[in-house]
């Protein structure tokens, strides 16, 4: 029988990129800075990155006490991995604004990716304990991601169980908690919880792969094709319905 494939493992997710456009001090900043500022955006959400990280520099030199201008620079710099410079800037970022939670998610996956994962993970915990972060259930889901990926499993459960407290409607953590509990040799516990998660969240491709995947290791095969073909019908032409594709191709006929 050919061997399963892993469940699909998503990267930190701190970089909300959205956020940036929702910036009330660009109002103070000049207009030339913000126009700069929006183009770094727009570059950066459609994959040009050089071309972001050069508006977000001349913005920020522009104006360097906008706190969002520093957030932009950092998330260049951090899709470049280049976490040095995107360290620095997102704790610039928040000596300019300390109320700017949401910079704490982006330090902790830069030191992260950086190495220095015991600083990552106070940042979220630091996030995650703050009464004014807007999105506790990244930050927890953070966390549980850097514990998964230290094969850390309880604390790793712990954590994504923390931010499905939050919002259940977030599909990040049920992948999370899936593959933790899987690790931990709880199977048909990551089946059940994967099965809330499309319940929860119906259009999320990964859910139906991932459910997909747990049902083939489970060996119940009829119940993982529809999954399987559900997962290719949403994500027809991408990562998630290639994965999907291959697994199908594995199940007894």
């Amino acid at each position: 029988m050919t061997q399963m494939m892993m469940m699909p493992r998503a990267a930190l997710v701190p970089f909300a990129r959205g956020a940036l456009l929702a910036a009330p001090a660009l109002a103070q900043s000049p207009p030339s800075a913000e126009t700069r500022f929006s183009t770094g955006v727009m570059h950066l959400r459609e994959g040009r990155v050089d071309l972001a990280l050069e508006e977000f520099k001349r913005a920020a030199k522009e104006d360097p006490k906008n706190p969002y201008f520093q957030k932009g620079l950092g998330l260049a710099y951090a899709s470049k991995r280049e976490w040095k410079d995107a360290i620095g800037c997102f704790r610039k970022a928040l000596e300019l604004n300390p109320y700017y939670v949401d910079v704490r998610n982006d330090l902790g996956s830069a030191l992260v990716g950086s190495g220095d994962r015991e600083a990552g993970k106070k940042e979220f915990i630091a996030a995650f304990s703050d009464p004014t972060n807007p999105t506790p259930e990244i930050s927890a889901r953070n966390l549980g991601q850097v514990y998964l990926e230290e094969k850390n499993y309880p604390e790793a459960i712990n954590w994504f169980r923390t931010s499905l407290s939050r919002n259940k409607d977030y599909p990040d953590p049920y992948l999370g908690l899936g593959e933790a509990l899987v690790g931990a040799g709880r199977l048909e516990e990551a089946v059940a919880q994967l099965e809330a998660g499309v319940a929860a969240v119906p259009g999320d491709p990964g859910l139906h792969l991932a459910l997909g995947q747990a049902l083939f290791r489970a060996g119940r095969f009829t119940e993982a094709r529809p999954q399987l073909e559900e997962a290719m019908k949403k994500d027809p032409a991408g990562p998630v319905g290639r994965q999907a594709a291959t697994q199908l191709k594995a199940l007894p006929r």
